[in-house]
């Protein structure tokens, strides 16, 4: 058997006995060559299959408030640092986020999703959020998940008792290599707000955005990291630099095997969780974007914060395509 024969043999078993993969092992996949992406795409399928079947689950994204952020994320076109020419606006009415919240609920997306730019929500904007989710909640039924930044205790438990199911607070990278994509907050800071979300009942959405010039050490930890902490999903964005933001020069280093590599080894390395192919990824993966679903059980349709993405139309027809199951319909005409 050759050397990557020997890498990925036996991937999926201890995946499925629940053992972690050394790190050394980890390290080893993700520069695997490109021509055995195949044989890691296999092993990551087989434990796709027997968590999530071929379901796909499709999420919706509403930005709710854009730009007006304070921290300096450098990958964020949102961000005080960033000259992207983006839409700035406040909160938006409930009435609006309920039209949106049924025009997901006519093409059976899955859930959902709410997110506010700035470094923490306020007291008021956590009222209006409650209020909003209470009305979404009982006309939709949807489960409802939310981007709010640094939330404190009390601001958790409001939202949970809202109604709100999930809360998205990536980890975006690793401890090491934070510092380098954001001084306005850390890293223990993101920690410390997953935390209080859990202890509030609140389910966990965290993740990370990978070709922001992180090294596969960085990668290997960030998803051990979540490992520990167990969410019940991880969405994987691939960094678009955009124009505007400190990183709108960047090389990603990301290609559509590379990306192929980091979901599968998200897959491997956190089996029970939810693996979501997220921003970027339809711009990094180009021809190999159905691919991804082999390894991730779930993406966005129709579009990001302040990007757009796969139409409702695209994504039935390659799932589809796929031999795949999903509740989306395009039926928006």
């Amino acid at each position: 058997m050759n050397h990557t024969g020997t890498l990925v043999n036996d991937l999926a078993g201890i995946s499925l006995r629940g053992e972690c993969l050394s790190r050394d092992r980890c390290i080893q996949l993700l520069g695997c060559p490109d021509e055995d992406v195949m044989l890691l795409l296999h092993e990551a399928y087989k434990v796709r299959r027997e968590y999530f079947g071929n379901r796909v689950h499709v999420q919706v994204l509403k930005n709710a408030k854009s730009g007006l952020c304070s921290e300096d994320c450098h990958y964020c076109s949102q961000s005080s640092v960033s000259k992207a020419a983006i839409p700035r606006y406040p909160l938006i009415p409930k009435d609006t986020l309920l039209a949106d919240a049924r025009k997901a609920r006519q093409i059976r997306a899955t859930r959902f999703c709410i997110s506010t730019s700035g470094s923490r929500p306020s007291e008021r904007e956590i009222d209006q959020l409650s209020d909003t989710i209470r009305a979404i909640k009982d006309e939709t039924g949807l489960p409802l998940c939310a981007t709010l930044g640094l939330v404190t205790d009390s601001q958790a438990r409001k939202l949970k008792a809202s109604g709100l199911d999930r809360v998205n607070h990536n980890l975006n990278t690793s401890r090491r290599h934070y510092r380098r994509i954001c001084t306005t907050h850390t890293y223990q800071d993101r920690l410390d707000t997953i935390a209080r979300c859990k202890a509030a009942g609140l389910e966990i959405c965290s993740g990370g955005i990978v070709g922001q010039g992180e090294t596969d050490d960085d990668i290997v930890d960030m998803l051990l990291t979540l490992r520990e902490i167990r969410p019940q999903a991880i969405p994987i964005n691939f960094l678009i630099p955009i124009q505007g933001t400190p990183f709108e020069g960047l090389d990603t280093g990301l290609t559509p095997r590379k990306c192929l590599k980091v979901l599968c080894l998200t897959r491997l390395v956190n089996p029970e969780c939810e693996v979501r192919a997220a921003g970027g990824w339809e711009y990094h993966m180009r021809a190999l974007k159905p691919l991804a679903l082999y390894a991730a059980d779930s993406i966005f349709v129709s579009g990001y914060l302040t990007s757009s993405g796969t139409s409702v139309a695209e994504v039935c027809q390659m799932i589809a395509d796929l031999g795949f199951e999903s509740t989306i319909e395009d039926n928006q005409g």
